[in-house]
């Protein structure tokens, strides 16, 4: 019996089979000793957008126009390689999530009639208060 592909799910409709990434592991920079410099830490998710077999055509094309062909997370937070792993899936799922969102359309409204009369007693109110404000005229 073989075992289901390990998923990255990244909306309710979204699913990318793990063995679509490639992952790459190299020496974590900056200071940190022996440990750093012997390390493979560092890690390196890339996901390619344009060959991918788990996703939609319009999911696909959506986003081709808004990441490119090829997406790239690098993570060197943590000191651990698996970390820093399970944190380059959650960052690729983000960016993935952002990029395929499709924002509601905004439908125009109009302000009630009463919010208009509220803005227009406002309004009178300012202008009396800036009126008794000035100096007495001459007159």
């Amino acid at each position: 019996m073989s075992t289901p592909a390990a998923l990255l799910q990244v909306t309710p409709d979204c699913a990318i089979p793990l063995d679509e990434l490639s992952v790459r592991f190299s020496p974590s920079g900056g200071p940190g000793g022996q440990h750093a410099n012997r390390s493979n830490t560092r890690v390196e998710l890339r996901f390619d957008v344009a060959g991918s077999a788990a996703l939609s055509e319009a999911q696909r094309a959506r986003l081709l126009a808004r990441l490119g062909p090829d997406v790239r997370v690098v993570v060197d937070d943590e000191r651990s390689q698996a970390r820093n792993r399970s944190l380059a899936l959650e960052r690729l799922r983000t960016v993935l999530a952002e990029a395929l969102h499709v924002p509601r359309p905004r439908r125009a409204t109009r302000p009630s009639k009463a919010a208009r009369q509220r803005r227009l007693d406002a309004k009178r109110v300012r202008s009396e208060r800036k009126r008794d404000r000035r100096p007495p005229s001459a007159d």
